[in-house]
């Protein structure tokens, strides 16, 4: 009877008890009580519905219109382990919007209208472990964003509109692994942008618009092991660029690279792969013994010239089992070929006027179609043309007297070339801090007044040829951190612009080629104590000051042509150690000394001393170049004899065409070099008179000269087929030999013995033709 009591209660009471709620559904929702799931997709949801039972793990909210979510959004769900907003027009997340998800170890907001990470917009995910936050509107990161994240392991931020990642913008994700910044519009990382990161193992800042590598910021990576950079519009990697102890993948794809240094990746001795697909490098050298572990090195799509150049490279490739991906894009007969296909032995340089010929070619064999410009619908001013979708705006040419405002603020490339600005005044580009490139050619500019381009912090280059500048400001580029490329070329400069580049730490390469500067004065570069490249081209200068690029310590490439000087600058050059090009050409210097170039010992690897009338080289003139200098021009000049080439060792590419060569015993040096290089070296006699025209190493003159004895003697050196003349039919001689290839293939089927020699003679006759 107690019994039945009992269960007779316990009837009466169940209905009234609180159990029930744990069935509780939201209308329109999908509810699964054993899995703890709630889906509530695509049902127009204005807000996270309230009605949730508390003890669901998982809560799919996808393709709704929630739009805000507020603060405690989620308080009725404390159990939470997977959540998921994608598609629901999220504009802002308050502070606290997931506070009490503690639970939570993954939650995806991707395509949504986010544009600002607030402070504590993830407070309370203290499980979390990866969250996905693409294709939103992120513009800004606030500091402390992320500093509850502790336990992530994967943050996407891709598709967003990140232009600029400041210092700690990651603070707190002292745990993750992967962090994903692709298709954003980054032009510049805080040299602590990623400072704390110290277990972060994959970054992804392919698709954004970096002009150069941010090695600085990348040292504060130690755990890195795979980078992707690709499709950013870098044009050069210096030397020790990459300095990542630990980095195994190194993607430099789809890029603008032209050219990098050997010691580029140096400083990365674990790197395995190298990508450099898709760029635009026609020359590489081999790497330097910094890259043990380099086992795959992929080229294809640069147009590499299959010549001397790439000899070396070839030869470290195949002594460092290096597998080599790619193709040949030129010369002709080797177009199209893979390069590992290619041995060193078929990689020879033709004369410099072929090579001319054959890349003028090339460069205008497949114009680009033309593309029709989509409609603008960028904030533009009038008279202008601005393009949203690339954030180019252009006033070329539109006769504009003042400099046009109102640009969008996420304009990258400002072209207002052509127009008639005379000067410009302060503060003349308010707004703009995005632009990454300048256009103000061709402006009949006369000044640059102070600041004048204040709050570009993003500018890369400054184009300002063209003008009428005679001088600088010291104050004019004021407010550009990041410039690294600066166009004066064809002003009207009478004297170097000195001190007008101190504002500009980041200025790589200097144009002031065309214009009237007549000397070098004493410490021209304060300032710009980086600058790589000085470009003179044009000018009128007749003096060097010896302490003239005192600064010059990191000073690559150095173009002095077509000026007035008389001699080489020898004590000015001692203080540019580390220069690889040097160009006098079209200078009026008739003798260059002993030792003239040996401050350069080790490091210049192109010299042009071409037609500057030079009638004479001491025999050490070229002293200290013997272990760096791949190529030397001496065309069109008026040299007899030259200087000692035995000890270039190193050289690649030689044109002493169109001297005065007097091809008699004293040139017996020259002949000994040719018969012993590799190269095809562009000489011809000048004198005595029956032998002009003809080329230094077909004359056998030198044979009867002491210590000529050993010389190959005439029929070695020209084969007969190339001695009869023009109109004579047997000329070509490998015609005669295919005959012979077919007699002897007739008469060796009846005779199975003599079937090996047509074979060889065929093969040694295919070997003649490529020849």
């Amino acid at each position: 009877m107690y019994l039945k009591a009992w269960i007779l209660l316990l009837s009466f009471l169940l209905p009234f008890t609180p159990a029930a709620d744990t069935a509780k559904c939201p209308q329109q929702c999908v509810c699964d009580q054993i899995q703890l799931t709630v889906a509530c997709v695509n049902k127009n949801l204005t807000e996270v519905p309230p009605t949730v039972d508390e003890n669901t793990v998982k809560l799919d909210l996808r393709g709704n219109d929630i739009q805000e979510l507020r603060t405690g959004a989620f308080k009725h769900t404390p159990y939470l382990t997977h959540l998921s907003l994608q598609r629901c027009n999220i504009r802002r997340v308050r502070e606290g919007a997931f506070r009490g998800l503690g639970r939570l170890v993954f939650l995806n907001l991707a395509n949504n209208n986010i544009d600002i990470l607030y402070q504590e917009s993830f407070d309370g995910l203290s499980s979390l472990k990866q969250l996905m936050i693409d294709r939103n509107r992120v513009e800004e990161i606030q500091p402390g964003a992320f500093s509850q994240l502790g336990f992530l392991n994967l943050l996407s931020l891709t598709h967003n509109q990140l232009v600029y990642i400041p210092n700690m913008a990651f603070q707190g994700l002292q745990n993750i692994k992967m962090l994903r910044l692709s298709h954003n519009s980054l032009n510049y990382l805080d040299i602590e942008a990623f400072a704390g990161l110290f277990m972060l193992s994959r970054l992804s800042l392919d698709h954004n618009e970096l002009q150069f590598f941010p090695s600085e910021t990348m040292t504060r990576l130690p755990e890195v092991i795979r980078l992707d950079l690709s499709y950013n519009p870098m044009t050069y990697l210096g030397e020790d660029t990459v300095s990542m102890p630990k980095l195994t993948h190194l993607f430099l794809d789809h890029m603008s690279l032209q050219d990098l240094a050997n010691t580029a990746v140096s400083k990365s001795p674990s790197l395995v792969h190298l990508d450099l697909s898709y760029n635009q490098l026609r020359v590489i050298h081999p790497f330097s013994a910094g890259t043990p572990k380099l086992a795959r090195l992929n080229l294809a799509g640069n147009p590499i010239y299959c010549n001397c150049y790439l000899r070396p490279l070839r030869e470290w490739t195949i002594s460092n089992k290096v597998k080599l991906l790619g193709t040949c894009g030129g010369p002709a007969h080797l177009s199209g070929e893979n390069l590992e296909a290619v041995y060193p032995p078929e990689l020879r340089c033709q004369s410099q006027e072929a090579m001319l010929k054959a890349e003028f070619e090339e460069a205008n064999r497949n114009p680009p179609p033309p593309t029709e410009e989509p409609e603008s619908k960028a904030k533009c001013p009038a008279n202008c043309f601005c393009e949203a979708e690339t954030h180019h705006s252009s006033c070329e040419n539109r006769g504009h007297t003042k400099v046009p405002r109102g640009f969008s603020p996420n304009t990258r490339l400002l072209d207002l070339r052509g127009n008639h600005y005379h000067y410009i005044p302060s503060n003349s580009f308010p707004g703009v801090a995005q632009v990454v490139s300048l256009h103000l050619q061709r402006c009949k500019i006369v000044e640059v007044e102070d600041g004048a381009f204040n709050g570009m912090k993003g500018l890369i280059y400054l184009y300002l040829s063209e003008n009428d500048l005679t001088s600088l400001n010291p104050n004019a580029f004021k407010g550009l951190p990041q410039l690294t490329y600066l166009h004066l070329e064809k002003n009207r400069f009478t004297s170097f612009p000195k001190g007008a580049f101190k504002l500009l730490p980041s200025l790589l390469a200097l144009h002031l080629e065309n214009n009237a500067i007549s000397k070098l004065e004493p410490d021209i570069l304060t300032g710009a104590e980086g600058l790589r490249a000085l470009y003179l081209t044009g000018n009128t200068i007749e003096h060097v000051s010896p302490r003239a690029l005192d600064q010059a310590s990191d000073l690559d490439t150095l173009h002095l042509g077509r000026n007035k000087l008389k001699e080489v600058p020898t004590e000015a050059l001692s203080k540019a150690g580390n220069l690889r090009d040097l160009r006098l050409s079209g200078n009026s210097i008739r003798w260059v000394g002993p030792n003239a170039f040996h401050p350069l010992e080790g490091t210049l690897k192109e010299l042009y001393l071409d037609n500057m009338g030079l009638e004479k080289m001491s025999k050490n003139s070229l002293a200290g170049l013997g272990s760096s200098l791949r190529s030397l021009f001496l065309e069109g000049n008026q040299l007899e004899d030259v200087p000692d080439l035995h000890p270039l060792t190193a050289l690649e590419v030689i044109n002493l065409g169109d001297n005065a060569l007097m091809c008699d015993c004293p040139l017996l040096p020259l002949r000994m070099w040719i018969e012993k290089v590799n190269l095809k070296v562009r000489a011809t006699c000048a004198n005595p008179p029956e032998l002009k025209g003809r080329r230094v190493k077909d004359v056998h003159i030198f044979k009867v000269c002491p210590g000529g004895e050993s010389l190959p003697s005439a029929p070695t050196i020209i084969p007969k087929v190339a001695k009869p003349p023009k109109a004579t039919k047997p000329r070509p001689m490998h015609l005669n030999g295919h005959r012979q290839v077919k007699m002897l293939q007739a008469k060796s089927k009846s005779r199975q013995s003599t079937n090996t020699k047509p074979e060889v003679a065929k093969k040694s006759t295919k070997r003649h033709n490529v020849a």
